[in-house]
């Protein structure tokens, strides 16, 4: 074996090439408040996020949101953008920037030169657009939106640094009147990575479900996609070699991969060559729809943080890659602590099939959150429940997976003075938290709370509000002491007696990295 000794600069990219877009610069101890020899925990200084295209409805409303909380320590200057995928995208031959088909043999009857040069104006007009941001942060601690209407709400691609990276969230909200998938679907916008696994997704002629593919690179990415079923991998006719072209967006239905009708699956997602975002739409024809993030990877151990107090039905879906079969421990995590579903203690899953098991209304009018553990965490498990909620006729739905804690800040955007709820839950020790309401994207004032979590509950918190409030706000939770700590939150409205929701996990924001002292030893071992 050869011992090597890597420089900082060498670790720092190591750093980056693990944790997808993020990047880090080199210690200023002074800066950092650390001792010349010791990690320093510094904000990264670029990230990146990926946002699927929201709807093919034309009654759809969309409401991007972007925000990056204030970090001490952060760079002075940067920027935050996010642009459209589409316009990010060479035109194709015989169209102009935004893709629409040039008309010919149309004339003026302006001076010589002058239509020429009207269309020179035009084209270049447009190009402006084309660059334009969808979205542009101005400054730290303050959201900014962006709306647009239909089916034509694009894909974004975007990327923020120096001050505008450590913690950077974007959100995209849509509402549908009417049609499959009417309701409220939400969704946190993600970085891209290699692979995924979507349990709870449909190819029932009752649901239409899509995976969004979203490449940020300049290069093709080519990925395959496995779906799993009750009896195992499902046969797929175009699921392998998926092109997904530079800096575009790819939805890719379902239902036409392969020719079995199945009311649960699992999609598998992976990355053959370069990196995607990914995300599965999941529309349904009675109950509306939602989206479905990809689960944490993978485990042992897993926690559903949020389920509603008021859920009608819960539908646990999971999956354990490989051969072995495996029997889950299912626990709820209650306001009073950790209490044991009667008739519904333990879960038999067997290897490499998809297994489903309805838990009923599951909270019984208490904030819940779902634990799930295999017998000494040997046995891998994905998971996820859809949550019904509503009266029979008008229902809605929406989707939780199993979500990855939150080590040290995560951030929920576009929360509103009513209709918020905040889901924290401490499976396995005390906790305490911070959360800040940031000010509104029209006006208010900053406001912070600490909240103390119990070992083994979860608490639906009042969180603060903006003083002052206008528009719409971020809330962001810090983990002060204790945990794991888990979240989710939840937008609610009513429309039509039909109780509007959606639900999404507050993954870490991976806003700080640990970066070593240039004196420090950064060897590894090669063979």
């Amino acid at each position: 074996m050869n011992r090597t000794t890597l420089s900082l600069i060498a670790g720092a990219t190591a750093l980056a090439a693990v944790t997808g877009f993020a990047a880090v610069s080199a210690p200023d101890p002074e800066a950092a408040g650390q001792r010349t020899g010791a990690a320093a925990t510094l904000p990264v200084e670029r990230t990146g996020l990926l946002c699927p295209r929201p709807s093919t409805s034309e009654l759809a409303e969309t409401t991007y949101t972007s925000f990056t909380p204030v970090t001490e320590g952060a760079d002075g200057t940067g920027t935050a953008v996010l642009r459209s995928a589409a316009q990010q995208s060479a035109p194709d031959e015989g169209e102009d920037a935004e893709g629409e088909d040039e008309k010919d043999g149309e004339t003026t009857e302006k001076g010589e030169g002058t239509e020429k040069d009207e269309k020179g104006d035009k084209d270049a007009a447009k190009d402006d657009k084309a660059d334009r941001p969808v979205l542009q942060l101005k400054e730290p601690g303050k959201p900014v939106t962006a709306e647009a209407g239909g089916a034509d709400a694009p894909a974004l691609v975007g990327t923020a640094d120096g001050r505008f990276a450590s913690g950077w969230t974007a959100q995209q909200t849509t509402e549908v009147a009417a049609g499959t998938g009417r309701g409220l679907q939400g969704v946190a916008c993600s970085a891209a990575d290699t692979q995924f696994w979507f349990p709870g997704a449909s190819t029932d002629d009752s649901r239409t479900d899509y995976i969004h593919l979203t490449n940020p690179d300049d290069s093709a990415a080519v990925v395959d996609i496995e779906l799993y079923g009750k009896d195992g991998e499902l046969e797929t006719t175009v699921g392998e070699g998926i092109t997904v072209k530079p800096r575009s967006a790819e939805p890719v239905l379902l239902s036409t991969l392969t020719a079995e009708k199945q009311t649960d699956v699992t999609v598998h997602v992976v990355v053959r060559s370069g990196r995607v975002g990914a995300a599965v739409q999941a529309l349904d024809d009675e109950t509306g729809g939602d989206w479905l993030p990809a689960s944490a990877d993978p485990s042992g151990r897993l926690v559903l943080p949020g389920i509603p107090k008021d859920a009608k039905a819960v539908r646990l879906v999971a999956f354990t890659p490989g051969d072995a079969d495996v029997d889950l421990k299912v626990r709820l995590a209650a306001p009073s602590g950790l209490i044991t579903p009667a008739g519904n203690e333990t879960l038999h899953l067997k290897g490499g099939m998809t297994a489903a098991f309805d838990l009923g209304e599951l909270t019984r009018g208490e904030a819940g959150s779902l634990v799930l553990t295999a017998p000494d965490g040997s046995v891998p498990v994905v998971a996820a429940v859809r949550v019904l909620r509503g009266e029979e006729g008008k229902q809605e739905s929406a989707f939780i997976p199993a979500a990855r804690p939150i080590e040290t800040r995560a951030t929920a955007l576009d929360n509103t003075a009513k209709g918020t709820t905040l889901s924290v839950t401490a499976p396995e020790g005390g906790a305490e938290i911070e959360v800040t309401a940031s000010a509104g994207t029209k006006g208010g004032t900053p406001q912070t709370k600490t909240y103390s979590i119990k070992s083994g509950t979860t608490q639906d918190i009042e969180a603060p509000v903006p003083a002052g409030l206008k528009g719409s706000y971020a809330l962001t939770v810090e983990t002060r002491s204790g945990g794991p700590v888990y979240a989710s939150r939840t937008l609610a409205s009513t429309e039509g007696g039909v109780p509007y929701f959606t639900v999404q996990p507050l993954p870490d924001d991976r806003g700080m990295v640990a970066v070593p002292d240039a004196s420090e030893d950064l060897s590894v071992l090669q063979r």
